[in-house]
């Protein structure tokens, strides 16, 4: 006896149900465009009617621009010879000496950090001194500025300057010259 099984083809189902999405992305939206676009070779760009310059087919590696590559990897040897090469290790400074006035390290033609710092501090007082008794930067004369510290009285040659009075002693760095 002979069976024969006879078994609709899930084909049809799902051609019928791609053809329905199909029309509906049709219908309700733009055309299809292309999701990928790609730089063609410059020959693509010229018209066709003119003949180029020289006759070879260009290349599609013509657009490309081409890096220098290593051709084989550098040895720990090597790496760590360059690496540690005289040349770029620390090298010993000799023109190191004490600050005169403070008595921290310095290097012998540098402005000493710590001494630095002090007059930055002064220099910042005077011109919080400036901006108060001015009203503002923009309202400055265009006149030199002198600094007299307590004790201290203008001379025959600060006249016509604008100056500056602080209630405490001249540092020993802030000469008045």
């Amino acid at each position: 006896m002979a069976v024969v099984l006879v078994v609709p083809s899930p084909w049809l189902n799902i051609r019928g149900f791609l053809r329905g999405w199909l029309g509906l992305l049709s219908s309700q939206s733009p055309p299809w465009a292309p999701a990928l676009a790609v730089q063609g070779p410059a020959s693509l760009l010229e018209p066709m009617g003119e003949k180029a310059e020289n006759d070879e087919t260009p290349s599609f590696l013509d657009n490309i621009f081409w890096m220098a590559a290593p051709k084989s990897r550098r040895t720990i040897e090597v790496n760590r010879c360059r690496r540690r090469n005289p040349r770029n290790l620390l090298k010993v400074k000799r023109n190191i000496d004490l600050c005169p006035q403070c008595g921290h390290v310095k290097q012998k033609h540098l402005l000493c950090g710590y001494c630095y710092q002090k007059v930055r501090m002064e220099t910042s007082a005077i011109k919080a001194q400036i901006f108060a008794q001015e009203g503002g930067p923009h309202r400055a004369p265009t006149v030199e500025s002198v600094v007299l510290y307590e004790g201290e009285k203008p001379r025959e040659q600060d006249k016509g300057k604008r100056i500056i009075e602080r209630a405490r002693k001249r540092p020993s760095w802030f000469t008045l010259d």
